[in-house]
């Protein structure tokens, strides 16, 4: 049967991995698709790269809008990243009939809903299992593995950096900083870290878990978006203290009011399996209303694990290539005419547990005052440690964990207390969450 004919756009160390696997394995992947799945032409800036990582095996060029108009390429795989070009050549591949496959999660979170709209009215496909947690099939299973269900929630340690960094924290207690630098040196952060450390990453992939669990229509802007560049090795040790371990989830609730779209710092008990996922792997739970709690746990990066995805979505593009496209898999799992504009709900009414940490005077009394002003605000204490201050000192750590409230009751909470004379400095506030 005749081959399908794949335009690679960046062989970097994603697009170099796709192309050796894809080779390694051409026999077992032409047995799973049902035809010959060749990469004919790659288009990267350094040719020299390229010339070497596919031993003249395809057609090389410096021009991205060659591959994307040749008439002979069936499925565009785009690794170019980023915003501005990414969006430009995936919407020409579109335009051109072509199905495209993609690893690039901020385009998606940030222009995914024109990107479908184009590929629906071209009657193309966009496979994108890659662009969330790299060698997981989370896309796969939210998609179709769990259609039944009527997904409750979704909670994601989805970003391998600040997975590693909090690792580090918890079992050396060294500072932020101190870990960043060491992840920048084994090259598990970039040398400008900002879109993993303060949740940007994680950000993108969650909506677009969202927007496929509740067929929701991409929410990137309305996301609430904090990283862990401010978290402290204190509060690390203060929360194993108390039975929990400290992780940046990125979680999306459906609730009676709307869809939560959030990623934090996060207390979860050390008992859930989620909370025993260290160093740079990647780990999502997926609730669903039939099935319950499910885990899928794996590599979320890396040159292989991620080519595994990009090959998987390559051999269902390859299976439906002549499918009538009223019968595929749709991009957003609900049918595109059934899609709905679910409101994100603003943080200040999210409802959650919460790790309130305050630097406080030794005095009788103090701790009344606290108590009081939590009352006034209906927020209930679930467990505290008050620590014994050190010898010679007049002031000391009180460490709270509350019941479920809302968070601007936490909000009010904490303007009063921090206006307290007895009370040094400003509080710090993490949330909690149970994941059952």
């Amino acid at each position: 049967m005749k081959p399908i004919n794949v335009g690679l756009l960046g062989i970097g160390t994603v697009g170099g991995g796709t192309f050796t696997v894809l080779k390694r394995n051409a026999e077992e992947i032409t047995r799973r698709a049902g035809r010959p799945i060749l990469i004919t032409r790659v288009a990267d800036k350094n040719l020299e790269l390229a010339g070497k990582v596919t031993g003249g095996a395809c057609q090389l060029t410096d021009d991205a809008f060659a591959v994307v108009n040749d008439p002979e390429i069936d499925i565009v795989v785009e690794l170019i990243g980023g915003y501005g070009i990414a969006r430009e050549l995936v919407l020409r591949a579109i335009d051109n009939g072509k199905h495209v496959v993609t690893a690039n999660k901020a385009l998606l979170a940030t222009h995914g809903n024109e990107i479908f709209a184009a590929a629906q009215k071209k009657g193309v496909m966009v496979a994108f299992e890659a662009a969330v947690a790299g060698g997981i099939p989370i896309i796969k299973a939210l998609r179709e593995g769990l259609t039944a269900n009527r997904i409750e929630w979704i909670a994601g340690i989805i970003n391998g950096t600040t997975n590693f960094i909090l690792s580090e924290m918890r079992d050396k207690g060294l500072p932020f900083a101190t870990v960043l630098k060491e992840a920048q040196r084994l090259g598990y952060a970039e040398a400008d870290p900002t879109f993993d450390v303060e949740g940007i990453d994680a950000a993108h992939k969650l909506t677009i878990m969202s927007a496929i669990a509740f067929g929701n229509s991409m929410s990137f802007d309305k996301a609430h978006i904090e990283g862990i560049s401010k978290l402290e090795a204190a509060d690390i040790k203060y929360a194993e203290q108390l039975g929990y371990r400290i992780k940046l989830l990125g979680i999306t609730k459906r609730t009676s009011e709307g869809v939560e779209l959030r990623v934090h710092p996060t207390l979860i008990p050390a008992k859930r399996l989620i909370a025993n996922v260290e160093g740079a792997m990647n780990a999502v739970l997926v609730k669903g209303d039939a099935v319950g709690p499910t885990l899928y746990y794996g590599k979320g990066a890396g040159a292989e694990p991620t080519a595994s995805s990009i090959i998987a979505d390559l051999v269902d593009v390859t299976r439906m290539h002549t499918a009538d496209p009223e019968h595929r898999v749709p991009h957003l799992a609900f049918q595109p005419d059934a899609m709905v504009d679910l409101p994100i709900l603003p943080l200040s009414e999210v409802i959650t547990s919460y790790y309130l940490r305050l630097r406080v005077e030794d005095k009788p009394g103090v701790l009344a005052d606290i108590t009081r002003i939590l009352a006034d605000q209906q927020i209930s204490i679930d467990a505290m440690i008050q620590r014994e201050p050190d010898e010679g000192e007049e002031q000391t750590d009180i460490i709270m964990l509350t019941h479920k409230t809302r968070e601007k009751n936490v909000d009010a909470a904490i303007t009063r207390i921090e206006a307290l004379a007895v009370v040094k400095g400003k509080l710090t506030r993490l949330r909690l969450e149970e994941l059952l």
